[in-house]
């Protein structure tokens, strides 16, 4: 049987607990010992700059890690704004600012994400950046725990939950 892992590394997974702040201090997320974020380490995951200062540490550890803007959700691209008209969406659809909407793409068959940044009578601005992109991120981190993924995590490339 294949030995237990001992560092993070590409194919383990990892059981982290986190809290992450901006430059303001605020806490804006956070996985704790009892509901820790499992992962699969090495298959993008979780943003690249945690996931490489992650590489090498043991169960136990601890430590702080800062994520510039473009190791982590991307600089904030005024480009990625649109304004919809209201009548693009259902009569009744009720909007507020700051909510998750996903949108379909019937000419290409794709989805996005975008978030109402504002809203008026005839018009709805809709933000494709996501809410962190342009923030650096400050994260103190504690390794809970280490196993060797299953064949089958790492044929999908991610963790499968008991």
């Amino acid at each position: 049987m294949a030995q237990k892992p001992t560092k993070v590394a590409d194919d383990v997974v990892v059981s982290l607990a986190y809290v992450l702040r901006l430059d303001n201090n605020e806490i804006v997320d956070e996985a704790t010992r009892d509901e820790p974020l499992v992962y699969l380490h090495g298959y993008g995951n979780i943003i690249p700059g945690l996931e490489e200062a992650l590489e090498g540490l043991s169960a136990g550890d601890t430590k702080k890690v800062v994520v510039a803007p473009e190791d982590g959700y991307g600089e904030y691209d005024e480009d990625d704004v649109d304004v919809m008209p209201r009548s693009e969406f259902p009569p009744d659809f009720e909007f507020e600012e700051g909510m998750e909407l996903e949108l379909h793409d019937p000419d290409t068959d794709e989805y996005f994400e975008a978030y109402v940044a504002e809203i008026d009578e005839d018009e709805v601005t809709l933000d494709f950046n996501h809410p962190l992109a342009g923030e650096t991120l400050f994260f103190e981190v504690e390794i809970l725990a280490l196993r060797r993924a299953t064949a089958e995590e790492l044929d999908h490339g991610h963790v499968h939950e008991d």
